[in-house]
């Protein structure tokens, strides 16, 4: 399980990806929508998006000719939220219990 973990964890690892995934718990976007989010290289994404869809991060389906790309699972949008909240919280000075409140819709 660590093992495994490591890996995810290594995945996320690289900013474009981690932008990639970050952008994704906000809405689901199609390649060109997500490229132009994060200022990527539409192959460059399309190649990021392929190895997190292989990790089961984010998933996509088909909308005639687009491929529209979404994370499903509350839990990796759960993780990735706190750690942004948390990151932020420390920037700015607030305490990690105003950043959990936050987390939790309070």
């Amino acid at each position: 399980m660590l093992a495994e973990a490591a890996a995810v964890f290594g995945l996320l690892a690289a900013p474009p990806r981690l932008h990639i995934v970050w952008a994704l718990t906000q809405g689901e976007r199609d390649v060109s929508g997500l490229a132009e989010r994060i200022g990527g290289a539409l192959p460059a994404v399309s190649q990021h998006l392929t190895k997190l869809k292989l990790a089961g991060l984010v998933r996509s389906r088909r909308e005639g000719r687009r491929v529209v790309y979404f994370v499903d699972d509350p839990d990796v949008v759960a993780v990735v939220r706190l750690l942004f909240d948390r990151l932020d919280a420390r920037r700015t000075g607030r305490s990690a219990a105003a950043a959990d409140l936050r987390s939790f819709g309070a």
